[in-house]
């Protein structure tokens, strides 16, 4: 807030005062202000115009102005309006904004009287550039032509359409700030005995001096606040900024906030108070309370201005409403009354008329794109909660919906958007993780009316053979995707696997005789493979092996995978778990599936506490038996996975239940990728580099040997890493390391005892890169080395590099790229990017949109598709979800996000055979990204404003409530486990994870604030709509009641089925799963639901039901621009954009040591440093890189 306004906030506004005798005031009349007479007119204007041009274009001193315009004065006097008005208007040479030097001549001729406060006003708003504003948001044949609101005499109306077009200023928005705040000083001056009652006596300005000054400003002030208010409104109405730019909305914002500094004075001025309160004064009260009764919910929402506001508001319902008479100070009060009453109504009472709910096929199809589209965000209970919120309990239906959205979803993504990677994943929801939930819903027939046959069959009959074939049609289609070809097979049979089908039932669903048959191991039970896992971990990993399968066993095969890895942490069986992270680090889309059926947190939380209490047993660090290295590789296999999963997904250290500052974990993830002087390591980390850089370059010393290693735990080693990095790099570009000597080094580091420390090695120089400095050329040779190795390599360290390269290919592409555009010639660059061409479509799953899809939302014919292509439906050749000829969106992300829900509302009216409308829910976190939630979410009730009118209020209200309900791990909150659930600084952390307010956020806001909507919005229907959306989504959001799982031991065994029977509903369904998943015997018809008893339903919700947990947190949806952003001072294109922490592409610290710095360090590479583009080295080092035998 200016320094001017928090002094008008300081002093309250004071009651009247009595009037200033008159004898005090001169007073004006118009005889004595134009003496000369109208005679003399035209050549008057003429003579002021020619001297305010010549002193504009000589640019004349303030000081000679001063003495010139007196004598100008008393030869052609004009009325002082007359003046401010020639003054303040655009002239032929300069019609872009206002002279400064013509501001301090206007404030010379305040000091002589020769305008006035209310005249500069006046003048000001005729030639404002908001008119021109107005005019285009209200289409205007002619921006330009005077409005005269404020004219009420007809006469002068049809005068004006005589008039030429008046020239207004461009940018007068400057010019009106200063202007303000010069006259609120003026008009906080209180006229006294004889001041400046002489022509240019005084230095202080006088800004109402009398009654005439007070009604001539009040007018003035009054057609600015209609100015104002009709401005905002129209920058309002421009939704998609597609009529005013943004430059011109804040400049406006600082013109408004030095007006509403004056409008306070105003109020302030005794004398204005006193012809307020005079009866005949009453027309000019009435419309400047009309004018501020509009004007002041334009200001309420500005948070600099809410307090002037708030005491504006005071004056306007006490002091302005004491000056009307008794009867109209009734009304006021009945109103007050009535908006006190609103308050108390609250919006739970507010009454609306409602309509059909429509529970359409597009609601569950947007939901399960939105949980699929990034990191998998299948979590079971709130999973469950949704369905039975949505479809109230009715689990027929809910299955019916779940199979065709699931479907719908999977053949969205094969056509439109995405490939066989992300095809896979959606496959195997369908085959693998659909018939669970199905299951768990068979498991509650005796609570639920529920017929799985029935639900698949009606289902699948409503699933297009054109986009799902069956085995007799899939080689006649033209344009069969590999993705589709067996999901309706698969499907089936995974559900006869689960008792859910039986095998007539699937001869008559298929239509023809298969070949498929079920799996020969039969139903896989989690309990059996995690005991036979312990026993023998080969088992373990041919299970990682059959993630990918596609028979209905994965289920329990991802959730055994995770049972173990917990159990190994737990008991530190580390040589079992580092050929199991291995195995699955080198398999991202592995990790995809996992994700499927559990949350990060089970998975990685036990990997976390062991990697943190790393050394806690002396054992680890081989004490007892003197081997270091296979520490080393157990350590850093674990420590591989980890980071697969957090790069991969973005994760945070809230999803990974990380409380402590002193976690080493937490120090990695946040500080991993930053180099650091080496005058701030201690003299433990400068031994541990100095025998690491011997260790790794010095040929004699002997190489990496086992007391380095045993001396240096793990942890200290990754943590310096970038360090160490740092000073290669520095000596490299410096010639004081050989090239043979750094292929030697990089050979170890290649190797599977090290090379998960390339992680944060290579992010360190993929960070170092963004900027220009001499050290470019050394970090693209050691790329070189890196990622273009010999075939000499082993195959389980070329795994192992291929795995570190999924991480990093992402941050590391848009620094080379970055090199790239700084010397476009450098054959260096091409080599590399090929190299790591593979890894890229496997480093990163977070939702964020790529650059042609953000280009085409963006672009001006963006808002026509969801999609960059929209191909036709196969066997038909029929776009599904074309949206109407005649509603146009506009152009840009907005308008491409209302075409995405029109197209929506119209497929889902009519969801014939055939693809899917087209979505993508990366274009809504993108849209949130750019726009803002509560500029999104604008854009969406136009859009439902917009198909009300169309009549299909029904199903759009159902799409954009599933929009807003959409699971999202931008703003959802991460569930620890039940037991630290309520912990004081658990909640204070999840808190501060919250990044930017969600759809529904922003909608409870404006529903809150009906109130006020209802009194200022043009629409009568806004907060119909704006309430009835609101109770829509929080009943779709409403959890479910907490499960209760105590049982009494003694009672018998149908009130033990009745209790578990009331537990199942609320328990998550994963809990379900487990023992949902039968026996291992080929026997379908013993799975629960089918032939089986609620004993195992009874036996999950005991067990497992507390487990169920709520959705995951962070940034990770957000646009895919990992890297962009350095501390280097280079910068990457997108800055802001990045959706990583720093440890991926943000600050990359202070960079090389400072010479002298390496405090008696055994430093080979003698502290170097490098400044302004020279290069520094200290001499006081052990060993010199100069006496050795250089290559």
């Amino acid at each position: 807030m200016p320094a001017a306004m928090a002094m008008m906030v300081d002093s309250p506004i004071r009651p009247p005062r009595p009037r200033v005798p008159p004898g005090n005031v001169p007073v004006r009349t118009k005889a004595k202000a134009f003496a000369g007479g109208v005679a003399n007119l035209p050549q008057s204007l003429a003579e002021w115009t020619k001297f305010l041009s010549k002193a504009e274009t000589v640019r004349l001193e303030p000081e000679k102005f001063a003495s010139f315009v007196p004598i100008l004065y008393s030869k052609n006097r004009l009325p002082r309006a007359l003046i401010a008005d020639l003054v303040l208007r655009p002239t032929r040479s300069n019609k872009e904004a206002l002279c400064p030097r013509v501001s301090m001549y206007l404030n010379t001729l305040l000091k002589m009287r020769m305008v006035d406060v209310g005249g500069v006003l006046k003048a000001s708003w005729r030639y404002s550039t908001l008119h021109g504003e107005v005019a285009k948001s209200t289409e205007q044949e002619d921006p330009d032509q005077e409005m005269g609101g404020n004219d009420d005499d007809g006469q002068q109306k049809q005068k004006n359409k005589n008039k030429l077009p008046l020239t207004r200023w461009r940018s007068s928005y400057s010019a009106e700030e200063i202007l303000f705040w010069r006259l609120a000083k003026a008009v906080s001056n209180i006229s006294g005995p004889n001041a400046n009652d002489k022509l240019g006596g005084g230095n202080e300005i006088v800004g109402i001096r009398d009654g005439g000054d007070a009604i001539s400003v009040l007018k003035a002030v009054t057609q600015w606040m209609a100015l104002f208010t009709e401005a905002t409104r129209a920058f309002s109405r421009d939704t998609f900024g597609a009529i005013h730019s943004l430059q011109a909305k804040g400049e406006t914002e600082s013109s408004r906030t030095a007006f509403v500094g004056l409008l306070l004075r105003v109020c302030e001025n005794p004398i204005v108070l006193s012809v307020l309160g005079k009866d005949d004064s009453k027309d000019v009260r009435k419309k400047f309370a009309e004018s501020l009764d509009a004007f002041l919910p334009t200001i309420l929402q500005s948070q600099a201005l809410h307090e002037i506001a708030s005491r504006l508001d005071l004056f306007r319902t006490q002091t302005l409403a004491s000056f009307e008479p008794a009867d109209s100070r009734k009304d006021t009060a009945v109103s007050e009354i009535s908006n006190y009453m609103d308050s108390l109504l609250g919006l739970e009472r507010l009454q609306i008329p409602e309509i059909p709910i429509v529970n359409s096929r597009a609601g569950l199809y947007i939901y399960l794109d939105a949980a699929l589209v990034g990191r998998p965000l299948i979590d079971d209970h709130a999973l469950y909660t949704y369905f039975h919120n949505r479809y109230q309990g009715d689990m027929q239906t809910t299955a019916i919906q779940l199979i065709l959205a699931s479907f719908d979803v999977l053949a969205n993504t094969a056509y439109n958007h995405g490939g066989a990677k992300t095809g896979h994943l959606l496959k195997s929801y369908v085959v693998n993780k659909v018939p669970l939930i199905l299951s768990s819903f068979a498991s509650q027939s005796s609570m639920y009316p529920f017929d799985a046959e029935f639900c698949i069959t009606q289902a699948l009959s409503q699933v297009d053979t054109n986009v799902f074939p069956t085995l007799s049609n899939m080689f006649d289609l033209p344009t069969s995707s590999s993705i589709l070809d067996s999901v309706r097979q698969d499907f089936c049979f995974a559900c006869q696997l689960h008792g859910l089908l039986s095998p007539r039932a699937i001869e008559n669903l298929l239509g023809d005789i298969t070949y498929q048959s079920l799996p020969d191991e039969g139903r896989y039970v989690k309990e059996s493979l995690v005991q036979s896992c312990l026993e023998d971990a080969e088992r373990t990993l041919k299970l990682i092996g059959e993630l990918d399968n596609m028979n209905g066993n994965v289920g329990a095969a991802a959730q055994a995978i995770i049972d173990v890895i917990g159990t190994l942490c737990r008991s530190e069986g580390t040589m079992a778990l580092k050929q199991i992270c291995r195995e699955l680090a080198s398999k991202p889309l592995s990790l995809d599936i996992l994700l499927l059926f559990d949350k990060p947190y089970k998975i990685l939380h036990p990997l976390c506490e062991l990697l943190d209490n790393w050394g806690a047993n002396k054992d680890h660090f081989g004490e007892d038996d003197g081997e270091s290295q296979p520490v080393y590789e157990e350590f850093g296999s674990i420590l591989l996975l980890l980071l697969a999963f957090v790069y991969r997904y973005d994760l945070s250290t809230a999803d990974l239940g990380i409380r402590s500052s002193e976690s080493f974990v937490g120090k990695f993830l946040s500080k991993g990728s930053l180099s650091r002087p080496l005058d701030e390591l201690t003299q433990q980390e400068k031994s541990h580099m100095n025998g690491w850089i011997h260790g790794l370059f010095d040929t004699e010393a002997g190489g990496l040997g086992d007391d380095l290693m045993s001396s240096c735990p793990p942890q200290d080693f990754y943590l310096l890493m970038p360090t160490l990095f740092n000073q290669i790099v520095l000596a490299l570009s410096t010639g004081r390391l050989a090239e043979y000597m750094l292929k030697t080094g990089l050979e170890y580091l290649v190797d599977i005892l090290l090379l998960p420390s390339l992680v944060p090695a290579m992010l360190f120089l993929s960070n170092q890169l963004w900027a220009r400095q001499p050290t470019q050329a050394a970090i693209i040779r050691i790329l070189q080395l890196i990622l273009l190795q010999p075939g000499s390599m082993t195959h389980e360290a070329s795994t192992m590099l291929s795995a570190v390269l999924n991480i990093v290919a992402k941050p590391l592409e848009h620094s080379l790229r970055s090199y790239q555009r700084q010397d476009p010639k450098s054959p260096d660059v091409e080599p590399l990017l090929r190299a790591l061409k593979e890894n890229l479509a496997l480093s990163r799953r977070t939702g964020g949109t790529d650059h042609n899809e953000l280009e085409n939302w963006t672009g001006a014919n963006g808002g026509t598709s969801n999609t960059s292509s929209t191909p036709s439906n196969p066997g038909t050749g029929a776009n599904p979800a074309g949206s109407s000829p005649h509603h146009h969106h506009g152009g840009g992300l907005s308008g491409s996000v209302r075409s995405t829900i029109a197209n929506l509302t119209q497929w889902a009216q009519h969801p014939a055979l055939g693809l899917p409308a087209p979505y993508t829910h990366r274009q809504i976190l993108a849209a949130i990204k750019m726009l803002g939630s509560k500029l999104l979410l604008s854009v969406l009730l136009e859009e439902l404003k917009a198909q009300t009118e169309l009549g299909n209020e029904s199903v759009a209200y159902d799409v954009i409530t599933s929009v807003i309900c959409a699971p999202d791990t931008n703003n959802t909150f991460f569930t620890m486990s039940p037991s630290t659930d309520h912990d004081p600084a658990t909640q204070q952390q999840q808190c501060q994870q919250q990044r930017r307010m969600t759809l529904r956020g922003a909608l409870k806001n404006e529903a809150e604030d009906w109130n006020r909507i209802q009194k200022t919005s043009p629409d009568p229907l806004a907060v119909e709509t704006i309430v009835r959306l609101y109770r829509r989504v929080e009943t779709q959001m409403t959890p479910l009641p907490p499960p209760v799982h105590q049982v009494d031991a003694n009672a018998n065994m149908n009130a033990m089925l009745d209790s578990a029977a009331a537990v199942a509903v609320a328990a998550a369904t994963a809990e379900m799963v487990d023992n949902a998943l039968g026996v291992v015997n080929n026997d379908p018809n013993s799975a629960m639901g089918v032939g089986g008893s609620l004993d195992d339903a009874f036996a999950a919700a005991v067990d497992g039901s507390a487990a169920a947990g709520s959705l995951g947190v962070h940034d990770a949806m957000s646009l895919d621009t990992t890297g962009l952003t350095s501390g280097t001072g280079g910068g990457g294109p997108g800055g802001e954009l990045s959706a990583l922490d720093t440890s991926v592409g943000g600050h990359t610290g202070t960079g090389p040591g400072t010479a002298g710095g390496n405090g008696g360090m055994d430093d080979i590479f003698g502290g170097i440093q490098i400044s302004a583009g020279s290069v520094d080295f200290t001499r006081d080092i052990d060993f010199n890189w100069d006496t050795m035998d250089m290559v």
